[in-house]
């Protein structure tokens, strides 16, 4: 096979496409004139033995020549026939072939027969049988006959039947007598004919050469054509001239140009799920494959991600406002247009627009009418103006639908240089936007998960949170992309007792609204654990209780038992009374610390099961923080890239924070920016914590004996401290505070009581003993005796609680320092 330059190719020739190959030309009275090559081939006859004689030698009965005399006469008719004939080879054999023959006209009056020839064992190769490949064969003759030219040794056409100048445009007076280049000059027809003086030369076909018809015919649109070309020789085996079989392509080049336009769009459109550009991303390809002009406007409940109506027509008199998601033009700066993308667009009633989102149905309008007086040029005037200046004659509009609801539309127009839309275009356009239809439902949906999930995780997440008197703290929270969606990375700052603050920082694994409604069911766990003053790792053993619960109570009972949620924690807890930081962590990437020189270190920490698995035992590790130092908690989206390793994450941290001298929020800012420039593919969560710890003059503790007469001595050592501080107007309510504390810790405690009063943020009183009773807060009757002094406490102080220690527990309240309190 040969392309237009006459470049053999390898694409696979079909049964119509293979019968170019053997040919014959026969007289009025069915005398071979002409014999090819390839019909020497099939036959086993050379030229000398068939030219001049009857066909009828090659038949292998009599009865075969009359049906084939009578196939003559119905050819005589109908202008051409095809059938199937048996023929008797050279050496006797006998095969069936399918013939197709063509009248032809000439200049000296006298009829001609183009007769082509193919074999039906060849057919098989295409899988079908032989009565399947005969009547596709006739099916194919039928609905595309055949164009034959006969031209001479210079070129010139002797015969040509009607079909050729139906498919290329060229009537027979204008060809006859003429070489093609004389005809209809051009690149194509010189291709031609440089092809056919190589048929002459050689005696070598050129099969299917795909050329373009040279004149447009009955005002239909440029018809492609392939050509196949063989030398008819003489009794002798010189050439007579060259035989030119052409058939029309254009139904099979246009299904190929849609696959080719439908595959792009494959690629082309929804690359991403933001819905303005999928779009923009269909009035891209659209243009100019399709149309020289195209629009994609989208309802603007669209791009919120909010529920379509099921008809955009006009509600309640007045018909919804759209968004120009996609604009595209042949013409620079699109000036077809009277809104630019992303302005909003009004579709006014009873114009062919809402016509199409009223009913969901498409529009087609191959000769669009624009003038002033036309149904298009009253509804919307200043439109048709603008068309009617860049000459916009034809005109498709299609809904955009989306499981039942309309989304929008998509407009698509040709200008005068153009031909008109056909229905096989308005098919296509109708793919292409189905297509984008289901991206733009994805888009739209993940838009309203996506929206919902960030309000859901930016509420859920602390506001406003600070460390107290133990620390300075600063964070940063960066959602995944869209490609990805919201994930579950949580963090928090809780203040404890006595001064101390927890950090916690944890990621849920999944993304989006599930991830971020779990994550709050977590952060709400731990902020209710803390309260209870839980060292780090039987907070976590707690939590990890909790997710398994969580798991099994949310897993679906027709599915297998296994665990449906999963996170890892870190938690940490800091006293800057004693300059300790205790630590625990649930499978999450370990801390950084850095010293107050900018030294950065990630400490040596159980790594521990990520939450829900129920594994292993978590622990604990106690490590001293000098004042000034910042403990960095961060999640893995920080840190892990898929293209690096998790180490050069680390180190890119540890460089990031290796900065001592800046500000807190700044070095926050600094290490998110360290990021790689694309988008990330999971939460980034920072919190950074700098350290602080009270002075001596902050702190007054004592231990007592535990006997009656004691809290007396705890009562008036409170009141000192008290007015060495300053805090006179507190004195009244922290002895009493104190004398409850301390004669509970005497009943029912055991050992040496500590009395602790700590000035920061607020007044801390603690009292501890080597007892492990919880005290439990009653609300006694008026006949009642005792139980009051807890409910005495609670009323005098802002809040109170226990925590426990490895030697004891210890009891504490606080109180405000503003003397108004």
């Amino acid at each position: 096979m040969y392309d237009a330059t006459g470049t053999a190719t390898t694409a696979a020739q079909t049964p119509f496409q293979a019968v170019g190959a053997a040919i014959a030309l026969l007289d009025a009275d069915g005398t071979v004139v002409g014999w090819t090559q390839a019909a020497e081939r099939l036959v086993g006859y050379p030229g000398s033995e068939v030219v001049g004689r009857s066909a009828e030698i090659l038949l292998s009965a009599a009865e075969d020549w009359a049906n084939a005399s009578a196939f003559h006469e119905q050819c005589r008719s109908q202008g051409h026939w095809v059938g199937s004939v048996e023929l008797r080879h050279r050496d006797g054999r006998r095969f069936s072939v399918l013939l197709s023959v063509s009248p032809l006209s000439g200049q000296d009056g006298r009829a001609r027969w183009a007769v082509s020839a193919t074999c039906k064992a060849t057919l098989s190769s295409w899988g079908a049988d032989g009565s399947a490949v005969e009547s596709l064969h006739t099916a194919l003759h039928r609905r595309l006959p055949i164009g034959v030219v006969i031209r001479d040794t210079d070129l010139r056409c002797v015969w040509v039947n009607d079909t050729q100048g139906f498919k290329d445009g060229i009537l027979p007076q204008q060809r006859l007598g003429r070489t093609l280049t004389e005809a209809a000059p051009g690149a194509d027809a010189e291709t031609l004919e440089a092809l056919s003086h190589r048929a002459l030369e050689s005696g070598a076909p050129a099969i299917n050469v795909e050329y373009r018809a040279f004149r447009p015919t009955r005002g239909r649109r440029e018809r492609t054509l392939t050509a196949s070309l063989v030398r008819l020789d003489d009794a002798e085996g010189r050439a007579l001239g060259v035989c030119v079989v052409s058939f029309d392509v254009t139904d099979s080049r246009r299904a190929r140009e849609r696959l080719v336009i439908l595959g792009e769009a494959s690629t082309r459109i929804g690359t991403t799920l933001d819905v303005m550009r999928t779009g923009q991303e269909l009035a891209d390809l659209a243009v100019p494959l399709l149309a020289d002009y195209a629009t994609v406007d989208l309802a603007e409940s669209v791009p919120l991600g909010e529920e379509p109506l099921t008809r955009l027509g006009p509600q309640g008199g007045r018909t919804p406002v759209f968004r120009r998601a996609g604009l595209a033009s042949i013409r620079p700066g699109a000036p077809e247009s009277l809104a630019a993308s992303g302005e909003p667009v009004l579709v006014a009633q009873h114009c062919p627009f809402a016509r199409v989102l009223h009913s969901g149905k498409s529009h087609f309008e191959p000769m669009l009418d624009v003038s002033p007086d036309s149904c298009f040029g009253q509804a919307l005037p200043a439109q048709a103006l603008r068309f009617r200046e860049h000459a916009m004659h034809s005109l498709m509009v299609v809904p955009i639908h989306a499981r039942g609801a309309v989304l929008g539309m998509a407009v698509f127009m040709r200008t005068a240089d153009s031909l008109p839309f056909e229905e096989d275009d308005l098919r296509l356009a109708e793919e292409l936007v189905s297509w984008a239809a289901l991206s733009l439902d994805n888009a739209r949906r993940y838009a309203r998960e996506r929206s919902a999930a960030l309000a859901l995780q930016r509420h859920l997440l602390p506001h406003g949170a600070t460390g107290g008197s133990a620390a300075d703290v600063a964070w940063r929270y960066l959602p995944a992309d869209s490609h990805h969606g919201v994930g579950g990375d949580w963090f928090d700052v809780i203040p404890l007792s006595g001064a101390r603050v927890a950090l916690v920082v944890g990621d849920i694994v999944g993304h989006g609204i599930n991830a971020a409604a779990t994550m709050g069911r977590l952060r709400t766990a731990v902020e209710a654990l803390a309260d209870m003053d839980l060292p780090p790792d039987e907070l976590l053993a707690h939590l990890d209780d909790l997710v398994v619960r969580l798991a099994q109570k949310d897993a679906d009972p027709e599915e297998p038992a296994t665990a449906t949620m999963a996170a890892t924690c870190l938690y940490a807890v800091y006293d800057p009374t004693t300059r300790c930081c205790t630590m625990a962590r649930a499978g999450h990437p370990p801390p950084a610390v850095i010293d107050p020189h900018g030294r950065v270190t990630f400490p040596e920490l159980p790594t521990g099961a990520p939450l829900g698995l129920g594994l292993v035992p978590f622990e604990s590790v106690t490590f001293h923080l000098p004042e000034g130092s910042v403990l960095a908690l961060y999640t893995d989206g920080l840190i892990e890239d898929r293209d690096q390793d998790i180490d050069v994450g680390m180190d890119r941290l540890a460089a990031a924070l290796a900065r001592p001298g800046l500000p807190l929020e700044d070095l926050c800012s600094f290490a998110v920016d360290t990021l790689p420039a694309k988008a990330p593919s999971d939460d980034v969560t920072l919190l950074l914590a700098r350290t602080r710890a009270l002075g001596p003059d902050q702190i007054a503790s004592w231990r007592l004996p535990a006997e009656p007469t004691v809290a007396g001595r705890a009562r008036a050592l409170a009141t000192r401290q008290l007015k060495q501080w300053g805090l006179e107007y507190l004195v009244e309510s922290t002895e009493l505070i104190v004398s409850e504390l301390v004669t509970n810790a005497i009943r029912y405690g055991n050992g040496t009581i500590g009395l602790r009063l700590i000035r920061h943020e607020l007044l801390t009183c603690e009292v501890s003993d080597a007892g492990n009773s919880h005290p439990r807060l009653r609300h006694p009757r008026t006949t009642d005796e005792n139980g009051r002094g807890l409910l005495l406490v609670s009323r005098l102080s802002r809040r109170w609680g226990t925590r426990y220690a490895a030697d004891g527990k210890v009891i504490w309240a606080e109180q405000q320092l503003t003397p108004s309190s």
